[in-house]
């Protein structure tokens, strides 16, 4: 398994979003999580296996993403204006992280704080000859699944918040993609220059963009390490929960 190695890497981390269920003042990104905030805890994790972060912030938070991103690594804080969805931010994030002409860019959503570290040792051993590689976790009641051909290849993507029909058991990511530099800048590029909102929420969504690559390249799964790795810290009683577990662990 891989050791952590920041060889031309860039983290993307959406993180416009205002964090409204959570009942707080401030973004989600920087609602603290058993005694620091969300993308601290996601600069601690990834600082090992990247070489810069871009986040992508609402202006007005611009300033306070950067004080907690530190100088410890390259970094830069983007502007999305209006919340059209996470195919828009991504699509920010990557075109800012061209400036590092990175191999590889990581994107992970700014409440995903639970990865485990052998999980992103697992993603850095398989995603070399991928166009996009994710983990994927099998569990009860998904709020996304990933459907498959015979072959196993992903062919389509169904997301609960979108009122699709969805299995009782699922196949559903956790929040973090790898995508070659061609993939993210090229590939996502021209996907997203026809992507449409989706009916149910009106938001342009990045996880339509994996069938499409599987279609156009080679997209690679691999397993996560612990359930908890696909819990986003989207409720005041899933913070709890995953605080308590940063803690334990």
């Amino acid at each position: 398994m891989s050791r952590p190695s920041s060889s031309r890497r860039v983290l993307v981390v959406p993180a416009a979003g205002r964090g409204s269920r959570l009942g707080g003042s401030v973004p989600k990104a920087l609602v603290e999580v058993a005694g620091r905030p969300m993308l601290a805890w996601l600069v601690a994790l990834y600082r090992p296996w990247v070489s810069a972060f871009v986040v992508v912030a609402h202006p007005s938070t611009r300033e306070a993403m950067l004080d907690v991103l530190g100088d410890d690594l390259p970094s830069a804080v983007v502007v999305q204006r209006e919340p059209t969805g996470m195919l828009d931010a991504v699509s920010l994030g990557c075109e800012a992280a061209t400036r590092w002409s990175p191999d590889r860019i990581w994107v992970t959503w700014c409440d995903q704080i639970a990865v485990h570290p052998h999980t992103l040792a697992r993603l850095a051993d398989r995603e070399a000859a991928s166009s996009v590689a994710l983990p994927l976790i099998t569990r009860d009641a998904p709020y996304i699944h990933f459907d498959r051909d015979a072959s196993g290849q992903i062919v389509a993507v169904r997301q609960r918040r979108e009122g699709h029909d969805m299995p009782a058991r699922g196949d559903s990511d956790m929040g973090l993609f790898s995508m070659s530099a061609h993939a993210a800048m090229v590939d996502l590029p021209a996907f997203a220059a026809t992507a449409a909102p989706d009916a149910g929420t009106g938001e342009r969504n990045f996880l339509p963009f994996i069938p499409h690559a599987a279609a156009h390249g080679t997209v690679v799964t691999v397993a996560a390490t612990e359930d908890i790795e696909a819990v986003g810290v989207n409720t005041p009683e899933e913070l709890a929960r995953v605080a308590a577990h940063l803690t334990s662990r």
